[in-house]
Parts: C-alpha cells; sequence; structure tokens
C-alpha cells in the first residue's frame, strides 16, 4: 500500500478513536497538561453523543473493533493486564477475545468446501453456527462422519485484503515515531511493527497453525502442564482448520473460574510452568495464551488452542533467559546485570555494578509478594525508567517471548490473585539451569561449537571458486589460521573451568 494511502488510515484510526472518546479518555482528563486537555475537549464536542456512551473500556473495545484485526490484537493484550489498567477496563475489553460479531454459516460452509475441495457433507455429519469469533476467523461445532466431535475454524472473508492495509497503517505509524519521537527509538518501533505484522500474515494460513498445533502438542505432551487438541488433517486447508474439540470451559467465561474441584492456585502454576518450560527446554512456545484461547477442566487440567502465533527461542536466547530467571530468583542481581551485558541487551560501555544497583531497586519490592500485593503498572514503569537509564533497546527476536510473558502473568493473576510468580518459576528454571549449565553439558557444548567452527573453515578452504573476500593469500590463510587457533583456545579454556 502507498504511503498516503497509509496515512489516510493512520488519520482514520485516530478519528475512530476520538469519536469514541478513546484517544483522549475524559475520565483521565486531570492529568493531561492544558494544552492536551482542551485538545480533548474539543475531540469530544467534534464527536457528540457517541463520545459519552459506555466506561473507557466500552468505548474502546468498540474503537478497535472497527479498527480491525491488529487493533484488537492489542487490545486482547491489554485485557489480561488488570493489574495495569483497571479491573473494570480489561473486563470491557475481554469480549474482543472471542465474543466478536460472526459472519453467517453459510458462507463459512462455502468456504470450507473450496478449502477442502469436497462437499462439506462428505467430511462433517454436522456443521452448526459459530460458537466463537475472533479477529480473524472463527469457529463452529461440528462432527465428523465418525462421529467425533471437532471445532472447525474458518478464516473470515477478504481477511487477507484488511490485515494488509492494517499492517501498512502500523508501520507508517512505526515510522514517525521512530523520526519524531527521539525518546521511543530505543524500543525499536519499526522492528516491533515488522514482527507483529509477520505474526499477523502466519497466521493467514491455517496449514501453518496445524502443523504448530501438532509440534506443540508434542513438546506439552512431555511436561503435562498444558495439552494441545489432536489436528484432524483431512480438514486442514488454507482457509480452515478442524481439530477434536477442546474439553473444559473456556476461561474466557466468568463462570469457568467456579467450576466444582477447581484447583485455582495450580491452575495458575501450570499455566505459568508450561509457558516457561516450552520456552526453555524446547525452545518453541504457544505465543497467543490469552483467556479465549485456553480451556479448562478441575483440577487444574488446561487445554490451548489457536496456534496462529507460535514463537521460537534459539539456543543463546533460551540461556540468557533461563540465567536471567536464575539470578532473580537467586536474588543474584549482579549475575543478572552480567548476562545482559552478554547478551549485548545493555552497551559496554556501562557499569555493570550500577546496574545491578538498579535491577536490586527492581527485584527487591517485589521478589517472594503475591499478585495481590504487588502493583504491577508500578514496577513497568519503574522498570522502562530504569533500562532508559541503561540504553536498554527493545530486542525484537524477544517481542514475541516478552509479549507472552505478559499475558500469561495477566492470566495467572486474574485465575489466583495470590499468584507467586518466582515460586511457580522455581523449578522449571532449576531444572533447565542443573541440566543445561552443568559441566557436561558445558563441555559438550564447546566441543560442538569447535566442531562447528571446524566444519565451517574445511568448507571455506576447500571451495572451489572462492569469493573476492576469501581469496588465498598469505596473509588471509594466517588469519583463518589464528581465528581457529584462538577459538580452540578459548573453548578449551572454558572447558576446564567448567570441570574445575
Amino acid at each position: 500500500m502507498a504511503r498516503p494511502a497509509a496515512y489516510g488510515r493512520l488519520f482514520a484510526a485516530a478519528w475512530t478513536l476520538a469519536r469514541h472518546d478513546a484517544l483522549l479518555p475524559a475520565e483521565l482528563e486531570a492529568l493531561y497538561p492544558p494544552p492536551v486537555r482542551d485538545l480533548g475537549r474539543a475531540l469530544r464536542l467534534l464527536a457528540g453523543k457517541q463520545a459519552k456512551i459506555g466506561r473507557p473500556g466500552e468505548r474502546l473495545a468498540r474503537a478497535l473493533v472497527q479498527l480491525g484485526p491488529v487493533a484488537i490484537k492489542l487490545g486482547q493484550l491489554m485485557s489480561t493486564r488488570a493489574d495495569i489498567f483497571g479491573a473494570a477496563f480489561a473486563e470491557d475489553l475481554s469480549r474482543l477475545k472471542d465474543r466478536l460479531p460472526p459472519f453467517p454459516a453459510d458462507i463459512a460452509r462455502a468456504q470450507v468446501e473450496a478449502a477442502l475441495g469436497a462437499p462439506i457433507e462428505t467430511r462433517f455429519s454436522e456443521f452448526g453456527e459459530a460458537v466463537a469469533a475472533a479477529s480473524l476467523a472463527q469457529a463452529h461445532d461440528a462432527r465428523l462422519l465418525d462421529g467425533r466431535r471437532v471445532a472447525v475454524k474458518v478464516l473470515r472473508p477478504h481477511i487477507g485484503v484488511r490485515v494488509a492495509q492494517d499492517s501498512a497503517a502500523l508501520a507508517q505509524a512505526a515510522r514517525l515515531v521512530d523520526r519524531y519521537v527521539p525518546a521511543a527509538r530505543r524500543l525499536e518501533p519499526r522492528a516491533f511493527a515488522q514482527t507483529v505484522i509477520r505474526a499477523t500474515e502466519l497466521e493467514l494460513d491455517l496449514r501453518l497453525e496445524a502443523a504448530g498445533c501438532d509440534e506443540l502438542g508434542e513438546v506439552m505432551a512431555r511436561d503435562g502442564y498444558m495439552a494441545a487438541p489432536t489436528v484432524v488433517w483431512e480438514g486442514v486447508g488454507k482457509q480452515v482448520l478442524t481439530l477434536e474439540w477442546a474439553a473444559g470451559a473456556p476461561l474466557s467465561d466468568p463462570a469457568a473460574l467456579t467450576l466444582p474441584g477447581l484447583d485455582r492456585p495450580q491452575l495458575a502454576i501450570n499455566l505459568l510452568r508450561a509457558f516457561l518450560s516450552q520456552a526453555l527446554d524446547h525452545g518453541v512456545f504457544h505465543a497467543d495464551l490469552h483467556e479465549g484461547n485456553l480451556f479448562v477442566e478441575a483440577p487444574a487440567k488446561i487445554t490451548a488452542v489457536d496456534y496462529g502465533i507460535v514463537g521460537r527461542l534459539g539456543p543463546d536466547e533460551r540461556r540468557y533467559l533461563a540465567e536471567i530467571l536464575w539470578g532473580f530468583l537467586d536474588r543474584d542481581y549482579l549475575r543478572v546485570a552480567e548476562v545482559h551485558f552478554r547478551a549485548g541487551y545493555v552497551p559496554a560501555h556501562h557499569d555493570r555494578s550500577a546496574f545491578a544497583q538498579a535491577l536490586r531497586a527492581v527485584g527487591e519490592p517485589v521478589f517472594g509478594r503475591s499478585a495481590s500485593q504487588v502493583s504491577m503498572s508500578r514496577v513497568l514503569i519503574q522498570l522502562f525508567e530504569i533500562t532508559a537509564l541503561f540504553d536498554m533497546r527493545l530486542r525484537p527476536e524477544l517481542v514475541l517471548l516478552q509479549k507472552t510473558m505478559m499475558t500469561v502473568e495477566g492470566v495467572a493473576r486474574r485465575i489466583d490473585p495470590d499468584h507467586d510468580i518466582w515460586a511457580a518459576a522455581d523449578p522449571v528454571v532449576r531444572r533447565w539451569i542443573a541440566r543445561e549449565l552443568a559441566p557436561p553439558a558445558q563441555a559438550k557444548r564447546v566441543v560442538q561449537e569447535s566442531l562447528d567452527i571446524l566444519h565451517g573453515l574445511k568448507r571455506r578452504l576447500q571451495d572451489p571458486e572462492p569469493s573476492v573476500a576469501l581469496v588465498a593469500t598469505p596473509e588471509r590463510d594466517s588469519g583463518w589460521l589464528w581465528f581457529f587457533l584462538g577459538a580452540l583456545t578459548a573453548g578449551g579454556a572454558f572447558l576446564l573451568g567448567a570441570l574445575a
């Protein structure tokens, strides 16, 4: 989409928010500086009666529905953080999870037939109305010919065009923020926008979601904290996904938390441990764990649906995450600081001890406290201020991880107001540390890295047509030799230290 069109959508989005008094809501007027306060009043006059209908969260939810799927995703994230935005506000946004207006069932049936290349009667004995509708797709209650109950997910008509339009507007907004808001540049708005856009684009092919569900189902089965429905592969197409029916009650239904025999503390623990074990142990995690995608059964069973967004972490990111969590669990703030510097999260010119001191200021007030005793909004504000002092920049490769951690903690707090995130995380992190940072594991890693260097060097030296940069000269051959010897020396020193 051309930039003028993206500008037009941005203006339309701002006006939609203003018409619903969701841009500068009247309820927060006392917090605005005088010029902003006057602007808010002027916008409400232009908007008329529409700006006065409902609470702030209700008005924002209506505006986000009009703005489209990318905006709705943002609203879903906000709805999981009642501790930051307030319980009433979060509850008003909760309808964005799975209670959006559905499109007609006859259109859904036609899309299923087109995607599967066969009349619907040849695949399903029953195909009912939509039971849940979200920003990109809706789910139908159906039965296979063999009698199995299934959920059939169908993409909204023409949703690809809408996502492309929204993505262009989001990318343009990121460019404007990057250019005109210097304080926001460390948050890498352009990279953040591209991460969100790419994740949303992948959601538009339900064959990829089927593969993600199947992969994560195998991962979840190893730990038992969470389960995934079985994929019905003969009912999968680009616009259609068929899964066996998820047992239990959707967590988006307030009545789910009153199920007889439900162990709410254990349920919250299982949710957090499921996410951490996926990310740390396997490097792949469900990256959209809001209440609308979670079904629960007594005493503490969780089944997750909607695998459109799958996050992945490489070995280095997994190690950094585990060591940071372990440092906080052990209240070893210097170690946490060292990991941040080693990972490149904090520029090298800063003082490690000073950064450790700043981390202590964030960690100590919340360590060991239950969720009900911690104001997460205050913690986040403090963390944002401290990270700004040390020039920490947003890491695009960690956007999905950070977003999912926020969502999971928010949902766990709603399940159990006394949830202790550190106590819940401890066994999973301790298990990872014991396995991956023990001397045998470190020795194995050093050997593998040395072999990788050797194989890479061998391939380059055997290249029959070397590139200009690798033309054989005594100086270049000597450089490669010193690089290889240096790598082996460093690896040997590390190995000796690990085994000492």
